[in-house]
């Protein structure tokens, strides 16, 4: 079996971090759903399309986001607070071709109007020594832009749920 792989990416939204805080809690699978391009709801997951502009062609695949849990960690000796929502995903169909991501959404605040959002996640590429081969080659970079392309919908769902006041 593979190695897991790590990934992390960040980014930033100029809203106030209780705000951004109230709507992953409330809405937060609503959030991931209208963060993707071709989303819908399921009993406890969403299908969506994870996409990846790679020069001259795009990647996309349909993928199930399990929500798995949502907890916050409250002002601590000068630490900031911080909500975290842990989140799974898999390709919708041919899951073996593709790997399954463990991953933790972290959004804490920057200062009283900006929020920083982070995922911070691990796969195992799937079909052993070949997939090792193939990640290795270019599916690390692919993975890592897909997942920062996914942050970046995730804020950019964000700024229009909560419009600038």
């Amino acid at each position: 079996m593979s190695e897991p792989r790590k990934l992390r990416c960040y980014e930033y939204v100029a809203r106030p971090y209780e705000r951004v805080r109230a709507l992953l809690r409330e809405r937060g699978a609503e959030v991931f759903q209208h963060a993707t391009t071709s989303a819908t709801a399921r009993a406890d997951a969403l299908s969506s399309t994870l996409r990846v502009g790679v020069p001259g062609f795009e990647i996309g695949i349909d993928v199930r986001i399990h929500i798995r849990g949502f907890r916050e960690e409250e002002w601590i000796a000068g630490l900031a607070p911080v909500t975290r929502v842990s989140l799974a995903w898999e390709a919708a169909r041919a899951t073996a071709l593709f790997p399954a991501m463990q991953a933790e959404l972290s959004a804490w605040p920057l200062s009283g109007e900006e929020t920083e959002l982070e995922i911070e996640g691990e796969y195992r590429p799937p079909l052993g020594a070949l997939g090792n081969a193939i990640d290795a080659a270019v599916g690390h970079r692919i993975a890592e832009a897909a997942v920062h392309r996914f942050l970046q919908d995730i804020a950019e769902q964000i700024r229009r749920d909560l419009p600038v006041r």
